[in-house]
């Protein structure tokens, strides 16, 4: 069963709703069979990397609130992320645009390493302090996955994975996606936002449910349990 999510790298609520739905994923009888893919989402197309400027700053003209307001937001998702594991570090992350970050991403997935590159993407924007725009940190968190410097560099030298980027934020749109994470499981049930642990793990159960067959249960010693068969009828 396939469990599709949307999500940005520079998105702080994506990382703790990746934690969150792993720390479900973990409690899952089936989680052997879950297949998780990752979809891109900008929520700041236009930002431009300027890794002079503070997050704060970015936050305060984006958001059009004063500077110490735009700390006190990120201390409280700070807290919030802790709780998870996560340890925020915003006075080091750099204003970064992600599209390149998604390209890598789809690049990831070609080698089934998407997961991977994730965790680290985001670990590089909110814990390490990296540039997750710049050519040498993706090729080194790409080396860390196990990708080919080489291919790194041709793939973010020219648009590969352009168009599986655009066509993310396409189906986005058209599903009514305006704000990440979102989660989207077999096709048929999404969850937004980075909810408890037990709402997704609640969610799996009930698209796993529906998505397996229907099984025929026979009850030949039942009295009341008379059935036609090709001999009999």
């Amino acid at each position: 069963m396939k469990v599709e999510i949307w999500s940005d790298v520079m998105c702080p609520f994506c990382y703790i709703g990746k934690r969150k739905f792993e720390n479900a994923l973990a409690q899952f009888p089936h989680k052997e069979d879950i297949e998780v893919e990752w979809k891109s989402f900008q929520l700041d197309p236009n930002i431009v990397t300027d890794p002079s400027k503070t997050v704060y700053q970015h936050l305060s003209e984006r958001k059009g609130v004063t500077f110490e307001r735009a700390k006190e937001m990120n201390d409280y998702v700070t807290n919030i992320a802790r709780q998870v594991g996560l340890d925020y570090k915003f006075d080091q992350a750099v204003v970064a645009n992600s599209y390149d970050a998604h390209r890598f991403s789809h690049l990831a997935k070609n080698h089934g390493l998407q997961n991977e590159a994730e965790e680290k993407l985001f670990k590089a924007y909110f814990t390490e302090g990296k540039n997750t725009a710049d050519v040498e940190t993706l090729v080194k968190i790409g080396a860390e996955i196990g990708l080919e410097e080489g291919e790194i560099r041709n793939t973010l030298a020219g648009d590969d994975f352009s168009d599986e980027v655009e066509n993310d934020i396409y189906i986005a749109q058209q599903i009514g996606v305006n704000g990440v994470p979102f989660f989207v499981l077999d096709s048929k049930y999404a969850i937004s936002g980075a909810q408890e642990s037990t709402t997704f793990l609640a969610a799996l159960n009930q698209a796993w449910e529906e998505h397996q067959p229907a099984k025929i249960m026979l009850a030949n010693d039942s009295e009341d349990g008379a059935f036609c068969t090709p001999e009999t009828c």
